[in-house]
C-alpha cells in the first residue's frame, strides 16, 4: 500500500508492523490461526477459530503476516528498524523482511520473523521499546537496524553509540544473537557522516556482534532505486537490501 507521507527525517507517523504467526504452511491451513498485533500504545491478541476469518481480518487490518517455516518455528528473529525495513511506500509483503521470512521459509530453516521497525524511528526511541518487545517474542536472532534517523538529524553520535550499545546488551542479556546493520549518509553531510559511520562498526565490535557495513550497498547509488522522495528505495530494491542483511544473518542461523 503506497501512501504519500513526509519524508524519513520528518516522519511524524509512527506505523508499527510487528506480527508474529504460529501456523501450518500457507497450503495447508490449521483449524487455529492466531497472531498478535502490537502498536506503540497497545497490544492486542486476537484468535481465530476459522481460517477464513483471519485472512480476511488481516486483509482489512492491513496487516503484514510473516509466514513461519514449516511446522511450528521454536524460533524468531526480530527485525528492529525504521522505515528503511517497515516497507515505508510499498507493500508490506515486499519489504525485504516479508522476503526474509519467505527465503527461511523456502530453506525449511526453523525460524519465523516479528518485523517491529516503525517509518521515524531513531535509536533513542528504539532504546525505549526495545526491552517490551525482547519481553513479549523472546527473539533467538535480533536484526538491529537503526540509525538512519539519527543521522539525517544529525543527533549526536556518542548518543547513537549508547544507544546501539544499550539495544544489543538488552538483546544479548536474554541471550538473543545480534547482526547490527550500519547506516551511511550522503557525503553534504561531511566529517560527521563518516564519524556517524564509523560507530556501527565499533559497537558491533564492542559488543562481538555480527556486523552488516551498509544496508543500502548496491543500492544507495542508484537512483532508479529509490521512490519519489530519494530517501527510501523502492520494491524492486527490496531482494537487495534482503542479500545484505542475509550476509550478516546467515551464520547466525546455524
Amino acid at each position: 500500500m503506497v501512501n504519500a507521507s513526509p519524508p524519513l527525517s520528518t516522519c511524524l507517523s509512527r506505523r508499527l508492523t510487528s506480527t508474529t504467526v504460529s501456523a501450518a504452511p500457507p497450503d495447508a491451513f490449521s483449524p487455529t490461526f492466531s497472531f498478535t498485533l502490537s502498536t506503540a500504545s497497545a497490544a492486542t491478541s486476537v484468535m481465530f477459530r476459522f481460517p477464513y476469518l483471519a485472512l480476511l481480518s488481516a486483509l482489512l487490518s492491513c496487516l503484514l503476516i510473516l509466514p513461519a517455516s514449516p511446522a511450528l518455528a521454536a524460533k524468531t528473529i526480530l527485525v528492529f528498524g525504521d522505515s528503511l525495513s517497515a516497507g515505508y511506500g510499498i507493500r508490506q509483503d515486499a519489504a525485504w523482511p516479508a522476503l526474509l521470512a519467505r527465503r527461511l521459509q523456502e530453506r525449511k530453516l526453523d525460524y519465523s520473523v516479528v518485523n517491529a521497525s516503525i517509518s521515524g524511528e531513531t535509536t533513542s526511541g528504539g532504546r525505549a521499546r526495545i526491552d517490551a518487545l525482547l519481553d513479549r517474542h523472546a527473539p533467538a536472532v535480533v536484526i538491529v537496524a537503526l540509525g538512519s534517523n539519527d543521522g539525517l538529524r544529525g543527533l549526536p553520535v556518542a548518543t547513537l553509540r549508547e544507544n546501539l550499545e544499550a539495544i544489543a546488551g538488552a538483546a544479548q542479556k536474554r541471550q538473543a544473537r545480534v547482526l547490527i546493520v550500519g547506516q551511511r549518509l550522503p557525503p553534504n553531510y561531511g566529517h560527521y557522516a563518516a564519524t556517524f559511520h564509523a560507530v556501527f562498526g565499533e559497537v558491533a565490535r564492542t559488543r562481538k556482534t555480527a556486523f552488516v557495513d551498509f544496508l543500502l550497498d548496491g543500492v544507495a547509488t542508484q537512483p532508479g532505486l529509490f521512490q519519489s522522495d530519494n530517501l527510501h528505495p523502492t520494491a524492486e530494491a527490496q531482494p537487495l537490501l534482503l542479500d545484505n542483511v542475509w550476509r550478516g544473518l546467515a551464520p547466525l542461523l546455524k
